[in-house]
């Protein structure tokens, strides 16, 4: 067998008969790597699999640049799991998706000629990416944003119900 970055003791694991091969899981490096490994590690606890069968089947869920990065570690380097996890998560660290905060919201606003609907969705696509997101700042960024004086005036003259109080 040719250079690998595995050590000899995982070389000698073979994958389980029945084990899926994970062509529908596919990282080039141009996402966020932490979500990769997150799907990556259900799919394995799924398939019931150790530590080794991890190692030898991560390098099939990889594409393109990921998958050279993979072939250019050092050889024999990796000897567990948690090697492959911290390194790949040191290489592709850029491509981590950076939380968004209730302030990011201001800078959601209505475009001219945008229908409100439409704005509307997209504000609503923001607020599902804010963990945390108060009803009271969330209505005031919505209101901010919006061009169409008639359904703001609507929004801030009617009380306006949160989930928790009905």
């Amino acid at each position: 067998m040719g250079a690998t970055p595995f050590h000899p003791s995982i070389l000698k694991v073979r994958l389980p008969r029945n084990f899926d091969k994970l062509t529908n899981m596919r990282y080039d490096g141009t996402k966020d790597p932490q979500e990769h490994i997150t799907a990556f590690e259900a799919r394995m606890n799924l398939e019931g699999v150790d530590n080794t069968v991890r190692c030898r089947a991560f390098p099939m869920t990889l594409a393109g640049p990921a998958i050279q990065w993979f072939n250019a570690l050092p050889q024999g380097s990796i000897t567990a799991f948690t090697d492959i996890f911290q390194c790949f998560l040191a290489r592709f660290t850029t491509h981590i998706a950076k939380a968004k905060h209730p302030i990011n919201l201001l800078g959601v606003t209505q475009n001219p000629g945008e229908p409100t609907r439409k704005f509307l969705d997209r504000f609503n696509d923001e607020c599902l990416e804010i963990d945390g997101l108060i009803d009271s700042v969330a209505s005031l960024c919505l209101t901010n944003g919006l061009l169409n004086e008639d359904f703001r005036k609507h929004l801030t003259t009617k009380p306006v119900w949160s989930m928790q109080e009905i």
